[in-house]
Parts: C-alpha cells; structure tokens; sequence
C-alpha cells in the first residue's frame, strides 16, 4: 500500500530543501509547480482558458505567459488571485492526480509538493501532510533576502497564504526548519528511518 505524503509549508519556510531530501532518498517527487506550469504552456487548454479569463495582454508575443504580468495582477488584488486559482484549478488537480496513480504503481512512497496545499483543498485526495515550519518572523527575513523584496512586498506575499501557524496546526507531521539545513535533512532521513520500520 502506498502512501501519498504531501508537502506543504509557507513561502520561503524551507519546503524545497525537505522536498530535495525525499528526492535524494530515491522517493518519486510530484510537483504541483511544475505541473501548474505545464498546464499553462502554448497549445494547452489551461493557457487558453486563462487567455479568455484575463485577456490576451497576458499572453507573450510568442504565445507563452506573461508571467510577470501576471504575478503583478494577482499579488495586488485577492480577487483576481482567486479567479486564476479558480481557473487553474481543475486542470492542475486533474493533472496531479493522474501523475499520483501513476506513480502510486511503482512506488511505496509519493511525495506531492503542493505550496497551496490546505488553500486549495488538497489534503482530502491525500494520505498526510507534513508541513515545513518556520515562524513567521523568521519567514519575513528569509523571504526579504531571498527575493530581495521590501517588507511590505513579503508581507503581501506571506499573506496570500494560509497564516504557518494554521498549517502547522493542521500538519500530520511537522519538519521544523529553523536550525541547519542538516539538521532538517535529519529530520527527513529519522522520519523515513521510522517508516521503514
């Protein structure tokens, strides 16, 4: 029996590093970003769907998305937010869960990174959730330096997402991200270390 783990966590909380251990233990890696890139590459019905919604002025002379346009739209305004997720979400979730059964054939492990995973309501089609945790204080410093943003920019963008104190409420399982990045490698290699078992 398979068990299909989700990943989640807050921008900038560390998810990638906890996603990049699973994958270099050799466990199949479902990514919600890459596939909500595909689903929105010229020729797929996801773009042309977004083109009808937002207008053509998002769409790239040579047919890809302008996803900097985009991003503008969306991160200044909750609503138009909503409507892309609305409009992406179908495609992206039919996606994902055709990748799951696929993989689910092969392996006793699938990871499935999902950033958006409890606002988009993926927990339901999954088996756990682990969340990668940072408080909030030190998630605004790592994402200012990271992105080189403002306050104001990351604030905006921290709360686009469910409050980290939520997610880690709900979490089947907790990687707390803020010590080393060996230390959370640990954390990785203990819990599957237990799963093996």
């Amino acid at each position: 029996m398979s068990l299909v783990l989700g990943i989640t966590g807050g921008i900038a909380t560390g998810k990638s590093t906890v996603v990049k251990c699973f994958a270099e233990a050799g466990i199949p890696i479902i990514d919600a970003d890459i596939v909500a890139r595909e689903v929105v590459e010229p020729g797929m019905p996801g773009l042309e769907k977004i083109k009808a919604v937002f207008g053509s002025e998002i769409i790239n002379p040579d047919g890809t998305l302008a996803r900097k346009k985009l991003g503008k739209i969306i991160f200044a305004d909750d609503k138009q937010r909503e409507l892309l997720n609305r409009t992406l979400g179908p495609f992206i979730r039919k996606e994902i869960l055709r990748q799951i059964e696929e993989v689910k054939a092969k392996a006793d492990l699938v990871i499935v990174d999902i950033p958006l995973l409890y606002e988009t309501g993926y927990e339901t089609l999954l088996d756990q959730v682990a969340v990668v945790y940072l408080p909030e204080a030190i998630q605004l410093q790592r994402l200012m330096k990271r992105d080189h943003l403002t306050e104001t920019e990351a604030q905006q963008r921290i709360r686009s997402q469910m409050p980290i104190e939520e997610k880690r409420k709900r979490a089947d399982i907790l990687f707390d991200n803020q010590g080393s990045k060996e230390e959370t490698r640990g954390q990785v290699q203990s819990w599957l270390a237990k799963r093996k078992k």
